[in-house]
């Protein structure tokens, strides 16, 4: 295990904004601490990758240190995609952080009833937008321990 300043984080992001897929993907690479992303735009395809189905079901691959998502998305809300996540004795203890532009009290409090671990508005300004994403990283990265995700027996 790396030392907990060093870890580096597989993040899914989980966001139908192309300008907002783009300007997350700037802030790790400014970052620069080796974090890998994997872009989804639909929460359909992510929930595949994340419950090895479909074209991912032969995928060997580990899940990730934490899931950034929207809420509000074609196909699938972010709510499902969350309430799917925690269903599944796999990912059901996968950090997630809801990261959206509403600030409804409604979103915020299905989120939290739907097991969300953090909620957070995007701010409008860029250099705040940016900020707020290298803080939530660094947050996953140096302060909270993730627990080890349960493995689904094979």
């Amino acid at each position: 295990m790396e030392p907990i300043g060093e870890r580096r984080l597989e993040i899914l992001l989980i966001e139908d904004n192309q300008n907002d897929v783009e300007l997350f993907l700037n802030v790790v690479d400014w970052i620069n601490m080796g974090d890998q992303v994997r872009v989804f735009l639909d929460g359909r395809e992510a929930l595949d990758y994340l419950h090895k189905k479909g074209i991912y079901k032969d995928n060997p691959g580990s899940l990730p240190s934490v899931v950034f998502i929207d809420l509000k998305m074609p196909l699938i809300s972010g709510h499902e995609v969350l309430k799917s996540i925690r269903k599944d004795k796999r990912t059901k203890t996968l950090p997630v952080v809801v990261f959206t532009s509403s600030d409804q009290e409604s979103d915020i409090g299905e989120t939290y009833k739907c097991g969300v671990n953090s909620y957070v508005v995007k701010p409008v300004q860029f250099e705040k937008y940016a900020e707020t994403i290298r803080d939530l990283i660094n947050y996953w990265r140096n302060v909270n321990t993730p627990p080890e995700p349960f493995r689904q027996e094979e």
